[in-house]
């Protein structure tokens, strides 16, 4: 059985649906999407023949249906998503259907002291990832290229280290006017005992083809057998860490180009702050909805006038970075007094779940 969007609406398998997101908060724009959320019950049957399925969606995840024991297991988690569907403002909500009003009517209980961690938890994370979307945009500023692993060799002299393209130049070998074009020239050996230093020979004057010192596609310098005779003319070694380093930054730097949206790139670009201002809207949003629920014990999403100018300034990067990110850590800081002292209890029992679905499935099914 191929449970999709269209099998559950054809079907009348939903009991609650609502427009999330920014147009829940009112925080949307022109270009805001409409993200889709909401609940529907697997039949009795279908799970007994073809298996459960816990939630089904499109491909970009903008619509998302839970199953009724996926959806209870997350509000048990207090996963932040799912407290702000339970609790969507009303001119928000598409459809509901009774059974859904059993679910709602235990909103309340459904809070606990693990919003202290649901919510600031992902707004840190919000944080994180503004802060890489900071380096990311400074990336995107020098132009970052791939550089293999002759830009990480040094030849060691006087105590010093000197890059290897330089001391090329230097000593004026590579006379092709390119790195190691004449494989005759240089060498690499291994010296015992030492990680990651290698003698370097030139075979210029040697008869015959030895391995080039390194090569665009090799992850390590390349070694080749000296014939006897030979002297030394240095001594390389080879930053293996930093090589490592840049090629995973490349790489998640290449997986960020890829995966980007661009209209916000667009958009953050233009304000010239060098961060992602929609993550940074999002921390302030989830930090403000976790010091009210340590007050009130309420998820309020639709947020105040008031707020939402703030909100909005910050995507549009009318505040300083560094301004944001301190203002954000004191927050953090407020969390952990408001809630120890908060009169939320510190889990929901599991069998107060259990008890829900079941009564909620009783009904459904007509058992």
């Amino acid at each position: 059985m191929n449970y999709t969007l269209d099998f559950i609406r054809k079907n009348n398998l939903i009991i609650f649906e609502a427009i999330m997101g920014s147009h829940a908060y009112g925080t949307n724009i022109e270009t805001s999407d409409k993200d889709i959320r909401g609940v529907f019950i697997q039949p009795l049957e279908d799970i007994l023949k073809y298996g459960y399925k816990d939630q089904v969606a499109d491909k970009t995840n903008d619509i998302v249906f839970y199953e009724l024991k996926r959806f209870l297991e997350l509000v048990k988690t207090n996963n932040p998503n799912i407290l702000e569907l339970l609790n969507a403002p009303a001119d928000c909500i598409i459809y509901k259907n009774s059974l859904y009003d059993l679910i709602a009517q235990n909103a309340r209980h459904f809070v606990t002291k693990k919003c202290r961690w649901t919510f600031a938890g992902y707004a840190i994370e919000q944080i994180r990832k503004a802060r890489g979307y900071n380096k990311m945009m400074n990336w995107e500023e020098s132009k970052m290229t791939r550089k293999g692993v002759l830009n990480f060799c040094y030849i060691i002299e006087g105590g010093e280290t000197i890059l290897l393209e330089e001391w090329i130049r230097r000593t004026g070998r590579n006379t092709e006017g390119s790195l190691f074009s004449d494989q005759r020239m240089l060498a690499l050996a291994k010296i015992d005992h030492a990680h990651d230093i290698y003698a370097v020979y030139d075979l210029s004057n040697f008869k015959g083809l030895y391995g080039v010192v390194g090569k665009e596609n090799a992850n390590d310098v390349q070694l080749t057998s000296i014939p006897k005779g030979q002297k030394v003319v240095a001594i390389l070694t080879f930053n293996k860490d930093a090589y490592s380093t840049h090629c995973k930054n490349y790489l998640a730097y290449q997986t960020w180009l890829k995966e980007r949206n661009e209209d916000r790139f667009k958009m953050n670009k233009a304000h010239g702050k060098n961060y992602d201002s929609k993550n940074m809207m999002h921390t302030f949003r989830l930090l403000n909805m976790a010091l009210e629920i340590a007050a009130t014990g309420e998820i309020r999403v639709r947020r105040s006038d008031e707020e939402r100018e703030k909100l909005l300034k910050i995507r549009h990067g009318e505040y300083d970075y560094d301004l944001l990110i301190e203002e954000a850590e004191d927050m953090i800081k407020d969390l952990d007094r408001a809630f120890d002292q908060s009169s939320l209890p510190d889990k929901i029992h599991d069998s107060f779940i259990a008890n829900l679905e079941y009564e909620i499935r009783e009904k459904r099914y007509g058992l």
